[in-house]
């Protein structure tokens, strides 16, 4: 019976050091899928701020708040879990759902680019009808419409996480993805709080403090924040056709082989191979999103004609 006990101890303590051994490797985890979605998390962290825009600046970091809430309440009680239960029951399908955001991606991408380059004429009547919105209802919109976009990028981060520790053990892949779901969200959205109320902040050194270098330096921030939100808009958009023609090619075994390959090519300049890499990508989610955008239109064009028929 004692040995029998003994032995009992001996099993345990094996389960222990071996599930602890298990949970070392999370920080690594967590660091390798949170560079893995680093394309998605500069876009997320580029198309917050214009939700702001426009609006009391009281209220911007409560409307930042309120974002960031949703943003985490989607990712950990119903983006992690459908992930976790998608991939234990049906695996197959992790790879053409991230294969259809990466698509999302590369429309969304072309789009912007394709907006830089074509005259917006003012709309008179958009602009009275936005006046007769009251401030609460504003806001409101705001919000809702940041919360859907963002829900569409973090679908891509959890489903990018889980595709990292999907042959790992459950409660490591819980852990990774919460873990995953709190840091990026919370790294995005306190960033985004602090490029939102940088011109204040820049003000405020410029109008309250006597040292004059202080002053000019505020000013230099005030100065600077409009420049800064443009480059932020432009990386943005670079990193979501980079990321999202990634996806889809990582998901074709002849264009996977041919970024390996390119990879490889350039290994010894390990620089070159990740701009080298990048640029084709970019590229090739540019080409991609023009031809998802001609496909839209012509279905735009078509679905009237049917209904009319």
């Amino acid at each position: 019976m004692p040995s029998g006990f003994f032995a009992l101890l001996d099993d345990v303590s094996a389960l222990v050091k071996v599930s602890a051994a298990s949970l070392d490797d999370i920080p690594a985890q967590v660091a390798k899928t949170t560079g893995k979605v680093s394309g998605i998390v500069i876009d997320d962290t580029a198309v917050t701020p214009k939700y702001v825009v426009g609006l009391d600046p009281a209220r911007e970091l409560a409307i930042i708040y309120q974002i960031a809430k949703k943003s985490l309440f989607n990712k950990l009680l119903i983006l992690s879990p459908a992930a976790l239960v998608l991939g234990y029951f049906a695996p197959w399908a992790i790879t053409p759902i991230l294969m259809l955001g990466g698509a999302y991606l590369c429309f969304e991408g072309y789009e912007k680019v394709h907006s830089l380059f074509s005259k917006h004429p003012e709309v008179q009547p958009e602009s009275e009808q936005m006046q007769a919105i009251t401030p609460e209802e504003l806001e409101k919109e705001r919000v809702a419409g940041a919360v859907r976009t963002d829900i569409i990028l973090s679908a891509e981060i959890m489903a990018i996480a889980y595709s990292q520790v999907a042959k790992s053990a459950l409660v490591n892949q819980i852990i990774v993805m919460l873990a995953v779901a709190v840091f990026i969200t919370v790294a995005v959205y306190g960033f985004v709080g602090l490029i939102v109320k940088a011109d204040d902040i820049g003000l405020h050194l410029a109008e309250n403090t006597d040292s004059p270098a202080t002053q000019k330096f505020g000013r230099g921030i005030v100065k600077f924040m409009p420049h800064f939100l443009r480059i932020l808009s432009y990386v943005g958009t670079a990193a979501m056709l980079w990321v999202g023609a990634e996806i889809i090619a990582h998901g074709i075994p002849f264009t996977s082989h041919l970024l390996d390959d390119l990879e490889q090519a350039l290994a010894s300049l390990p620089a070159v191979a990740w701009l080298a890499k990048a640029l084709a990508c970019g590229i090739g989610g540019l080409a991609l999103g023009f031809l998802i955008d001609q496909i839209v239109r012509l279905v735009k064009k078509v679905m009237p004609g049917q209904k009319e028929g």
